[in-house]
């Protein structure tokens, strides 16, 4: 009768275990892999179908035992049941926990963040040492400031506050780098090329008007490099750069045209020639092949694009272009100064930073100018107040002149044409410009609206734009 009950009980009691103590529950213990089931025997023999086991209350012990080891029951339920579970199915085991699942992503928000803010901080450090390096690339002339201060009660009165008047200098000293392009002068120089440059109040239209280095002026009494005071005289345009540098040149301006200059700026020959390349040249069309030793300049006929050096060559060169004459040299530059704005409106330079960059780097490499325009910031606000001005209205013509009575191979204005033009740009009022061949005939349009009845007694007729021989930036150099 005992081994009956000791039988059907199970094994026998361990051992190590005192005798009043019930073995723990099989089926509070984690399954063990390739071993018995939960709910089998303790001997390892699966029961017989049907039969039923006593039923086993854990004592506290095994309720804590069951709770360390991850709750087994709890997780079955979890996965669904690891019992009974198909081939391929995912059991308690294999799933991540949920915090594992939410270390998991924790680390790799840190982890996007460490490297959005690495190269947010390189973006930031390369952008102000490109801010940092335009700016250190200009010079600022505040000599030209000072003495144009100590002359200030002569000087003309702005008439329209927004318009901006901007004198454009380029200089032809052979010093320094420049020195590959004609003897070494010791440093003196005078000004090869100036234009003054109007930008209309509403930045609608831009009217660039070139001075003939030749022209016959007055030239006010300047102080020299030596601190020395230069007398008034009548001379060429060109000498008061040589005599007293920007401000006497700009002074020179104002009392010829009585326009208030705002800002200047000087670019030398490097200057010229880096934005050429940065904008990877500008085309042109030539009738006839060019071969001037003297400009550095030789060129087939046809279309073909000019580098930064060609450029150079093209728009100084003036015995093998042409009739040789300087008039010719300022259309040549005045066409090509045109190509040069078009081809940065067309091709997106002006409202893209990255490729503004490096106009933006070969500009102030071998830039002067004013206190009010040394500054990148001041630049770009002056770059971006032009970049929406149409083509067509951009500009450039030289001012009315004719060879001078007492020396042909000088020039002087011719009135009351300069007059009507310096009086238009002052006033910031419209001026109009077609080429050589359709000017005269512009003009005798004009005289029939003048000379015209209006149709309404009580109206007025409008005054007519004045119209001056020159081109505009929409102007293709291979169709003229």
């Amino acid at each position: 009768m005992d081994a009956d009950v000791t039988d059907s009980a199970g094994p026998p009691s361990d051992p190590g275990r005192p005798a009043g103590d019930k073995p723990q529950s099989r089926s509070q213990e984690e399954p063990v892999p390739g071993g018995p089931a939960p709910g089998d025997g303790g001997d390892g023999l699966a029961e017989s179908p049907g039969t039923a086991r006593p039923s086993e209350e854990p004592d506290a012990g095994a309720a804590g035992s069951a709770a360390d080891e991850g709750g087994a029951a709890g997780s079955a339920a979890d996965g669904g049941g690891a019992a009974g579970s198909g081939p391929g199915a995912q059991t308690w085991a294999d799933r991540p926990k949920d915090g594992v699942v939410v270390a998991r992503r924790r680390r790799w928000l840190r982890r996007t963040a460490l490297a959005a803010s690495f190269l947010v901080l390189v973006a930031a450090g390369v952008g102000w040492w490109m801010y940092k390096k335009l700016d250190g690339n200009i010079t600022t002339d505040t000599s030209a400031a000072a003495e144009l201060k100590a002359y200030e009660e002569e000087r003309p009165t702005p008439v329209v506050m927004d318009a901006r008047n901007i004198l454009l200098i380029g200089s032809d000293s052979r010093a320094g780098e420049n020195r590959e392009y004609g003897r070494d002068d010791g440093g003196s120089q005078r000004s090869d090329t100036t234009i003054l440059l109007h930008l209309a109040a509403d930045r609608k239209s831009a009217t660039a008007v070139s001075l003939p280095r030749d022209l016959m002026v007055e030239v006010p009494s300047c102080r020299t490099a030596d601190d020395e005071k230069s007398r008034e005289r009548f001379a060429q345009f060109n000498s008061a750069f040589e005599t007293g540098g920007t401000a006497c040149t700009i002074r020179t301006v104002e009392r010829m045209t009585g326009i208030r200059i705002d800002h200047h700026m000087v670019v030398d020959f490097n200057g010229f020639k880096d934005m050429v390349d940065a904008v990877d040249g500008v085309e042109i069309c030539l009738k006839k092949p060019i071969d001037d030793k003297d400009a550095h300049l030789e060129l087939p006929a046809g279309r073909q694009t000019l580098d930064g050096e060609e450029a150079l060559g093209y728009v100084r060169a003036r015995k093998s272009l042409g009739n040789g004459s300087d008039t010719e040299r300022m259309e040549r530059q005045q066409q090509f100064l045109g190509a040069l704005v078009n081809k940065m409106q067309s091709n997106g330079v002006l409202l893209n930073p990255t490729r503004l960059y490096p106009v933006l780097d070969a500009a102030t490499k071998s830039l002067t100018t004013d206190p009010g325009l040394d500054s990148l910031r001041d630049l770009y606000d002056l770059v971006r107040g032009m970049r929406d001005v149409p083509t067509d209205q951009v500009q450039f013509l030289t001012v009315p002149r004719q060879p001078y009575r007492q020396d042909p191979n000088r020039d002087e204005l011719v009135e009351p044409d300069a007059g009507e033009l310096f009086r238009q740009l002052r006033e910031d009022k419209p001026v109009a410009v077609v080429p050589a061949d359709e000017l005269e005939e512009a003009r005798q349009d004009q005289e029939k609206t003048r000379d015209g009845k209006p149709d309404d007694a009580g109206s007025e007729s409008p005054t007519p734009t004045p119209t001056y021989s020159g081109s505009s930036a929409a102007d293709d150099l291979c169709k003229q």
